[in-house]
Parts: structure tokens; sequence; C-alpha cells
């Protein structure tokens, strides 16, 4: 046998070995780069096409509450006869019709897809907004808040959905936060925009809070036009949004769900077994409880805060108002900065803890103090913390399950039991408790004590069945290397 020397320019020693290892790592280098730079472009991308527009969107669960909030401070109460307990009715009512409606909303969704659902329901929003300035009756209110109730029942589980859907489990939680801070921002806006409506008083022989109806339900109705030609399709189906992502783009972005978890592209064919499945899983249960509890809270607060700052501070009807919208403001400060915490480290439980921790500190303030200077604080913290756990909470959800079609249906049943909780919450604020409130003080703490318990549960079960995958006793929702949240 010769051996070649290293002179032999067909076989140098070791010179293939050695050539080879650069050029793959000067290789390796470049394609990390190009894919962080990909990653990079396509998520400011997503982001302005999309938690823009949901941002937007999502404000319209707190317009309505920003809206009849604002006048039941108003005239409101008396020219439409809301004695008693009509008010409540009225809050409980629209909830009825929107969690009934949810789950088949959400299906159509995903059927039609978000240009054309998210379009024609907040048009119709915004009309139904539109006429509700020109009733006169406490029956007529009832009517068009089961109507607005349907119309906007699957705008949340649909935008949890659609935004779930376009990023890995490591960027949810900021871009929820996103979603909310438009929310709040639009809905702390709305108390400044009501206040100016309501000095229109008179005008064209019109009551202000009628003002207040006209003008938001036409800017809506605009909104839901402009929705039309800005939010993407789902990710397999982004070549149909114009002037979007490219070819190269759209296969970044589906490669990268398939390996996050598994269940990017189409969706298997829709059966009633792929929507009825999903509940039998526990987890489904969990979440449902731990948004109701938080929903309990936020309704008390998102509808009766200017109330409160009336009846229970002694401030004037313009003042309630002005001053509802100064904790909506503070409350982007910190849902975004646990938002940012929770997706740099991976974390959810400990985030939700804390926010509960918070809104119990804020309701201590509320409720037990005489100085209206400590409770006014108290509502900034308790505003900043429920509206940092909607973002944390859509996101510990959003994380731990798999599969297009059980996405769409976890989705729209606890956006359903958050309703529920919507609808307990109308009534723990009593008129004849002010100006305390006690009762909406002690279930607002009580129900976030136990939301504390169940995530302390739901993180032990979540460490176990991790622990047992990583033996080899089992994947995790059926998919290999797939690890819980929490």
């Amino acid at each position: 046998m010769e051996i070649p020397t290293s002179d032999d320019e067909s076989l140098p020693i070791n010179g293939p070995k050695q050539v080879a290892t650069v050029n793959d790592t000067e290789d390796l280098v470049d394609d990390e780069y190009h894919d962080e730079h990909l990653d990079g472009r396509i998520r400011r991308k997503v982001d302005l096409r999309l938690c823009t527009i949901a941002g937007v969107l999502c404000s319209l669960n707190l317009l309505d509450s920003g809206i009849i909030s604002s006048a039941a401070v108003t005239s409101m109460p008396q020219d439409l006869q809301l004695t008693g307990n009509r008010f409540s009715v009225a809050i409980f009512i629209f909830t009825v019709a929107s969690v009934c409606a949810q789950l088949p909303a959400t299906i159509i969704m995903r059927l039609v897809g978000p240009p054309t659902f998210f379009s024609c329901t907040t048009v119709l929003f915004g009309l139904i907004t539109l006429c509700t300035a020109f009733i006169h009756s406490w029956r007529e209110m009832i009517a068009l808040r089961v109507l607005l109730g349907i119309s906007m029942s699957g705008i949340y589980p649909g935008l949890t959905y659609l935004v779930s859907a376009w990023f890995a489990r490591s960027e949810q939680q900021l871009r929820f936060a996103f979603l909310q801070s438009g929310e709040v921002i639009i809905l702390a806006t709305g108390s400044f925009v009501n206040f100016g409506l309501n000095q229109l008083h008179g005008e064209h022989s019109l009551a202000g809070w009628r003002w207040m109806y006209i003008v938001q339900g036409s800017i809506t109705m605009f909104l839901g036009i402009l929705t039309f030609f800005w939010i993407p399709h789902f990710p397999e189906n982004a070549a149909k949004t114009v002037k979007f992502l490219t070819e190269e783009e759209i296969e970044h972005v589906l490669a990268k769900i398939d390996r996050d978890r598994q269940d990017a592209g189409k969706p298997e064919p829709f059966t009633a077994k792929a929507i009825l499945v999903p509940f039998l899983d526990p987890k489904l249960y969990a979440f449902a409880v731990l948004f109701f509890l938080l929903n309990l809270v936020s309704t008390a607060l998102s509808y009766f805060l200017p109330i409160i700052l009336q009846s229970g501070m002694g401030f004037s009807s313009n003042k309630a108002i002005l001053l509802s919208a100064p904790p909506y403001y503070y409350a982007v400060i910190p849902v975004l900065l646990s938002s940012f915490i929770g997706d740099k480290f991976r974390i959810r439980g400990p985030v939700i803890l804390f926010n509960a921790v918070c809104l119990i500190c804020g309701f201590c303030m509320l409720g037990f103090p005489r100085q209206v200077t400590v409770r006014y604080i108290g509502t900034f913290l308790a505003t900043g913390a429920y509206v940092s756990n909607w973002a944390a909470l859509s996101t510990y959800q959003a994380n731990n399950i798999t599969g297009q079609w059980k996405r769409a249906t976890f989705a729209a049943a606890i956006s359903a039991c958050n309703g529920l909780g919507g609808i307990a919450g109308s009534y723990i604020v009593r008129a004849p408790e002010a100006p305390r409130y006690m009762t909406a003080i002690w279930v607002s703490i009580s129900s976030h004590l136990l939301m504390i318990s169940l995530v302390l549960v739901c993180t032990a079960f979540f460490l176990r069945a991790n622990r047992r995958a990583r033996k080899g006793k089992g994947p995790i929702e059926g998919v290999i290397d797939f690890r819980y949240t929490y």
C-alpha cells in the first residue's frame, strides 16, 4: 500500500478534514446569522401587522365597558329607567350572549379566515353600538346588548388563537402584553373622550351619553373596514395577505412553529370529535377556572370604577370619568415588564402568582383604609395586576397545548368561562354597600387566593409530567420532546 505524502495534491494528509471543518463552521455561522436576522425581520413584520390591529380589536372587549361605565354616572340611568338591578342585568345579559356564541364564532373564524371574520364582526359591533344611542327604554337596551354580545363573542378567543398560531411559545407573552397594552390605552383614552363627549349634552337635543355611543360606534365601524386590509391570515395562508411576508419568510415561520410544538400548517379536517375531545383534558378546566377568577375582578373594576369613584370616594360625575383613566395608563408598565421577564426566562406560574399578590394588596388598599388617596392608589395596583395577568394567563394556556382545533376549542371554552366570571363580577359591586363595597373587596381577595392555590397545583402537575417525559414514560400532548411551560 502506498502511503501518500504531503506533496500529493490528490490526497493531502488531514487536508480534507481541516478544510471541511473550516467551511462547515463558516457556513454554520452564516446560517445562524441569516436565521437570526430573518427571524427578527419576520417578528417586526408580524408585530406591525398583527399585534397592532389585534390590540385595537381587543379594546372592543373593554370599549363597551368603558362607554357604559362612563354613561352610568350621567343621565343614562334616568333616561332608560335603569333602576334597581337593571344596570347589572344589562351587563349580565351581554355576557350570557357572548358566552353562548364564543365556541361557534371561533370555529367560524378558523374556517372563513381572520380578515373576513374580524372585519364583519367589528363593523357589526360598531353598528349596534351606534344604534344604542337612539334607544329610549331599558328593554331596548337589553335587546341590543344581546346582539352586541353575539357580535363580539369571537373577537377575544379568535385573536388569542391567531396570535398563538404565529409565535413560538417563548415569544407569546410579550405579544399578548402588546394586545393588552393597546386595549387598556384605548380604554383609558376613551375615558377622556367620554368626558369630552359628555360636554355635548343637549347638542341637537341629544344627551351626552348618546354622543358617546354615536362617536365611538362610528369609529368602530371604520376600524372594521380597515381590519379587512390589515390583519394577516393564519401562517399557512399568509401568502394571501397583501404586502406581508415573502415565501422564504412564510416557510421560516412554519418551520419554527413545527420545531416548537409541531402544529404548524393547515389543521386536520374539521369534525365534531376534533372539537369535543379537548373537553376531556383536565387542563381546560383548570385554565377556565383561572380565567373565571380573573374576570370576576376585572369586570367589577372595568364596569364599576367610575361608580366607585363617584359613590365610594365622593368625586363628581365628570371627575369620576376622568380619574378612571390613569390606572389603565399605569397598567401598561407592569404588563410589558412582567411579560418581558416571563418570555426571557420562560416562566409563567411565578409571574401569575406575583400579579395575584399585587392585586390582593391593591384591593386591601381600596377596601380597608379611609383615606381617599390610599384607596385611589389601590385601584392602580389592582388594575395593573389584573391586566398583567390577562397576558400571563393567555400565555399559560397557549404554551401548554398543541393542535389547531384543540387550540381553537381551548381559546373559546376558556373565553366563555372568562365571560361567566364577568356575569358574577357584574353583581359583586353592590350599590347599597357604598362607599366601602366590602362584598367586592372580599370576593376579589378570595378569588385570587384561590388562583394562587390553583397555579401551584398546575405547576406541580406540569413539573411531574416533564420529569416523566424526560425518563421516556410517554410524550406530552402526543408530541416528542414537548415540555410544559410553568
